[in-house]
């Protein structure tokens, strides 16, 4: 066997990177989003074990909805990739190109062995370059392709070597065979289709028998005239250990499917569902439709299925006649190579079993598939394409006249697939350019509408993504999908009624439960969440939550697996106040998925509202578990530490608050609280710079601000207070404890009963009941020596509050004075040598966002998951309509300060009353 020089590797490579180096430019598009954006299995925080558990997609085999695509070596290249460059697409795109170059190379050396230098070479550049592999190379998730043809072909160039110098068998090759052979179908399944290959190299060209010498051997045998030849019996042998270690991973894996096939519907794969002989005609006809992809890719789309091609339905169907072009040539060549020894019949057999072979597990003439045609899956198929070409090359340019045209033709052949590659890699640069591209090519297929809305909707754009929508509708008036999406758009546009209108007629399109049958079977997953949209949009109405939570009991009723269900029902009943269902619902969902954060994460919640803050902590720390950097629990556990007025929790309440900030750098709430802890552990400096990062963030944050001048005025820097106060009061200047802070910083340290005064006036022109400002203002009226005023002022304030002991006892200060100052004849508006204080009780400082506006952000919310309308095709956009209230409570500490800042009053009381009684 010719080996591969170094020249030959750098030119395939060189081919490789030029024509798929612009591929590096694109994003994630298509189904890369649920491979790669979607897919929790990528993530650190995800072990290992479960990608030996979960699908291609990061769905657990045994759930139904899973695709039962079990491809773990191709996910763990995703997660290599995302622990080098996290979702950076330029990475998954290079390695991508890296891999198809060393397909190239192993194809090369594969087709040394059946084909000569030269030959081998233009099979080896025509692979490179063909068009048909930018779904393969482009698209992301086409490494599943490229893997298992890595591993493919090691796998037959090492069963090549499992026959010695002596005839005789190495075993060491075949026990590396079987070895490769379970790599490649851990990448892909059609990997395991290699066996095939090694077992027609086996008979057909390492042993150089024809069809009719294996007949006649075996007539020969069957009349007793001879027994087996030894060449025949070790082939035998061989054949055997390939042919049962391929029957044990075929049993493996039908063990690790559960031996259920995935659910399909018939917008996937039309024919599927068909009655005969329309299903097996359409599904021949579907061979030349590959075939001519090929020989042909000009029109190249992403997507296949629904009406991109109409059923064939009758035999008089002129496209039949394409089959039996088909099927003639097929045969023809077939013949040619199973009838005759020489090289050119080898090279012809090696072609069709590449060909063949792999196609088999997608050809739907044995078991349905998700999809019509898939331009991926012709990726190892087309290198027996690129043989027979080859082949046909090298007969063609042995004819001397010929030889010429012949490489002519070669080089314009790959020039133009080298372009049309190169231009078509532009096509996957994103979603938007990658549909539009394909309706192009077909508009038949409501699907491709469909996902052009969803780049659009992607961008905001809804009105335009609305129209493509409606068109998909009406190119599949019955597509379930479709209707969602219009119902959704409608939605995002502010249009309930429509939308509610075409939720409702996708509802309509479902099928109806047939008695004794099970549901789930007959409807894909997705489809069902049409009950749980409709659910989250009258939700909005108060007055029809028991009718939304009649549809989520219908989902589950027909699907009780179905997880989105019990959340979104656990997200009403909360709203509900039907605290103890809601619980029961998350845990029902846990029951379904204990590995989703988000589900802990909600369960916590209900926890909070039912009162059981340890039970809540767990639960948030459940959810940290599974995922160290959920931000909703990083955010809300803290918190519940930080309220629990619990020192030991400090700690690491800052610990995760520090964590959130990393994540959120850019969410104030986060930099406030970090303020508010430092201030319970009475770390003034830290306070500060947490609480200036804040307001630096979101100018005008309401806490924030009133919170840090509380901080000044404990620090005895009131100065410092009065330009915060003044930004406080400038956003809201109905603010009451803020002009109280003032109003007590104004008149008892700066000396301003003047503006202390218009302070206090303006708390009473908002709430004339406010016992403290009322207070103040008689204070101040005591301070402009208005005694009768200040009289009538205080005995209107023991009015408002007559327990309150303090008050009581500054009106008989002020009456005692009046008296002795009546007695004396002096007059009464005359105070000098008096004094009496604003009550010098602090506000107490502001919660964490319990009342503050603006602050919104700072409450404690229910995981987004559970408020999605869950999408179909592609991409749903979030439906996020409710929010649950954090509960308010004061910390040990704030208990502390505020008896002890009531005690010091008291005190100043005693002295005020000891100077007065002295006068």
């Amino acid at each position: 066997m010719a080996v591969v020089s170094w020249k030959e590797i750098l030119l395939l490579t060189g081919l490789v990177v030029g024509c798929y180096w612009n591929s590096l430019s694109c994003g994630f598009v298509f189904d890369d989003v649920s491979a790669i954006l979607d897919n929790k299995d990528l993530r650190p925080s995800t072990p290992v074990r479960n990608l030996f558990l979960n699908d291609f997609w990061g769905t657990p085999m045994a759930e139904e909805r899973s695709h039962k695509s079990y491809r773990p070596l191709t996910v763990l290249t995703f997660r290599l990739n995302y622990l080098f460059s996290e979702l950076s697409a330029a990475s998954y795109h290079l390695l991508n190109v890296v891999l198809h170059a060393v397909v190239c190379v192993l194809f090369l050396r594969v087709c040394r062995s059946f084909l000569d230098k030269t030959s081998s070479l233009v099979a080896a550049l025509l692979f490179a370059v063909h068009p048909i592999h930018t779904e393969a190379v482009t698209g992301v998730v086409g490494r599943a392709e490229l893997l298992s043809s890595i591993f493919l072909l090691a796998a037959f160039l090492a069963y090549t070597k499992s026959t010695g110098a002596d005839q005789s068998i190495v075993w060491a090759p075949i026990a590396l065979t079987v070895v490769l052979v379970a790599a490649a179908t851990l990448c892909k399944e059609q990997g395991i289709t290699v066996v095939g290959i090694c077992c027609v190299h086996e008979v057909f060209v390492a042993q150089g028998f024809t069809l009719p010498m294996l007949l006649d051997t075996l007539r020969q045998v069957l009349q007793g005239k001879d027994g087996f030849p030894y060449a025949v019996l070790q082939t035998l042998l061989k054949l055997i250990v390939l042919v049962i270690s391929t029957l044990l991973l075929v049993i493996i894996r039908v063990q690790v499917i559960q031996s259920q096939l995935p659910v399909f519907t018939r917008f996937d794969n039309p024919a599927a569902v068909s009655p005969t002989p329309s299903r097996q005609l359409t599904f021949n006809y579907l061979l030349p439709v590959n075939a001519w992809l090929l020989l042909n890719p000009s029109e190249l789309c992403c997507d296949w299925t629904m009406g991109t091609i109409p059923l064939v339905e009758s035999l008089l169907d002129l496209r039949n006649l394409a089959t039996l072009v088909f099927y003639t040539f097929l045969g023809l060549l077939a013949y040619h190579s199973l009838r005759y020894r020489h090289s050119s019949a080898k090279t012809v057999i090696m072609a069709l079993s590449l060909i063949v072979l792999p196609f088999v597990p997608a050809s739907n003439l044995f078991f349905p598939v998700g999809f019509v045609v898939a331009e991926r899956v012709l990726y190892v198929p087309s290198m027996g394409f690129c043989v027979l070409v080859a082949h046909g090359f090298k007969i063609v340019s042995h004819k001397g006249h010929l030889k010429k045209i012949s490489w002519l033709m070669i080089g314009v052949l790959l020039t133009t697939h080298a372009v049309k590659t190169f231009n078509r890699n532009w096509d996957w640069e994103s979603e938007y350019t990658l549909f539009t591209s394909a309706l192009k090519v077909n508009k038949n297929n409501a699907k491709l509408w469909n996902n052009v809305g969803h780049a659009l909707e992607n961008q905001s754009n809804y009105a335009k993504a609305l129209q493509y929508f409606l068109q998909a509708t009406r190119v599949q008036p019955d597509d379930i999908g479709a209707h969602m999406n219009v119902g959704r758009t409608y939605k995002n546009l502010n249009k309930s009624k429509e939308a509610e209108d075409a939720y409702l007629v996708a509802k309509s399109l479902m099928p109806q439960v047939i008695p004794g049958k099970k549901y789930a079977t007959r409807v894909a997953p997705n489809h069902l969440n049409v009950y749980i949209n409709l659910a989250n949009l009258i939700r909005a109405n108060d007055s029809r939550l028991e009718e939304a939570d009649q549809l989520y009991r219908q989902a589950i009723s027909m699907r009780p697996d179905f997880k989105q269900a019990y959340i979104s029902r656990g997200e009403l009943l909360l709203k509900m106040n039907k605290l103890t269902e809601a619980r029961d619902a998350y845990l029902r969902a846990l029951e379904l998925d204990r590995t989703n954060a988000d589900l802990w994460y909600n369960l916590a919640i209900v926890n909070i509202e039912m009162k059981d803050p340890s039970e809540a902590l767990k639960n948030f720390n459940h959810a940290l578990e599974l995922n160290p950097r959920h931000k909703l629990a990083l955010f809300n556990s803290a918190l519940l530490m930080q309220e629990s007025g619990e020192p030991k929790f400090w700690p690491e309440a800052n610990r995760r608050f520090l964590t959130y900030v990393e994540e959120e750098p850019d969410d104030a709430n986060g930099y406030f609280n970090l303020g508010m802890l430092a201030m319970d552990a009475n770390e003034n400096a830290a306070a500060e710079r947490w609480m200036r990062k804040a307001i630096g963030l979101q100018a005008g944050f309401r806490s924030a601000l009133f919170n840090l001048a509380l901080l000044y005025s404990q620090s005895k820097r009131e100065m410092d207070a009065l330009p915060v106060l003044d930004e406080l009061l400038r956003h809201y200047p109905e603010h009451i404890k803020g002009l109280i802070l003032k109003g007590d910083i104004l008149m008892n340290h700066k000396k301003d009963t003047r503006g202390a005064k218009v302070c206090f006036e303006r708390i009473l022109r908002m709430d004339p009941t406010n016992v403290q400002g009322k207070h103040n203002l008689c204070v101040v009226y005591f301070e402009e020596r208005d005694l009768p005023r200040a009289e009538r002022c205080l005995e209107e304030t023991l009015a408002l509050a007559p327990n309150e002991e303090y008050v009581r006892r500054h009106l008989s200060i002020v009456r005692s004075k009046m008296a002795a100052m009546s007695a004396a004849g002096q007059p009464l508006t005359s105070t000098e040598g008096a004094t009496m204080s604003a009550k010098e009780e602090k506000p107490q400082r502001e919660g964490r966002g319990t009342d503050a506006v603006g602050d919104e952000n700072n409450v404690r919310k229910s995981s987004a998951e559970s408020l999605q309308d869950v999408g179909v095709d592609q991409s749903e956009s979030v439906d996020s309509s409710t929010s649950d209230k954090r509960t308010k409570g004061k910390s040990t500490k704030e208990i502390k300060d505020i008896e002890e800042k009531r005690a010091a009053a008291l005190k100043r009381l005693e002295e005020i009353e000891r100077i007065l009684s002295a006068d």
